[in-house]
């Protein structure tokens, strides 16, 4: 049974000091990590991204498996298969996932840099103050570096 995203979201959001440094010049771009349902949403349909999973990862029955943000352009459509938001967040709640993401590159374009994580390994390099360097210019992304959650 899937639960609606609107009634079922965390609202936990942190924006990380760490900085992502692309290839050009010394400029950063910093990260954030999420568990709000509605500020993933947003931030992918800005960009064209529609919830998906990997196919063949589902234990069956309904399981969606390995979840993705598939954007237009990136190749994803014959290993993808595009799922409802409903299901997208009922998976992300049931493992327990966070979304560390990055609005802009380094060079201040829009970015589509996102990745699926556990929570715990999100609050881990937060308190760890771990940092990222994201080496493929400015597509790369950065977690860490602040103790808030």
């Amino acid at each position: 049974m899937a639960r609606n995203s609107k009634s079922k979201r965390s609202s936990s959001s942190s924006s990380s000091s760490s900085s992502a440094r692309g290839r050009r010049g010394g400029a950063s771009a910093s990260s954030q990590v999420t568990t709000d349902h509605e500020q993933i949403r947003k931030w992918a349909e800005e960009r064209g991204g529609q919830p998906s999973c990997v196919r063949g990862t589902g234990g069956g029955g309904g399981d969606a498996g390995l979840l993705r943000i598939d954007f237009p352009g990136y190749g994803g459509g014959k290993s993808l298969q595009k799922i409802s938001w409903d299901e997208f967040f009922e998976k992300f709640d049931e493992q327990d996932l966070a979304l560390l993401y990055q609005e802009q590159t380094a060079d201040g374009e829009r970015s589509n840099f996102n990745k699926l994580v556990s929570r715990a390994t999100a609050r881990g390099s937060k308190t760890r103050g771990g940092k990222t360097r994201g080496g493929r210019g400015g597509r790369g992304g950065g977690g860490g570096g602040d103790d808030r959650w």
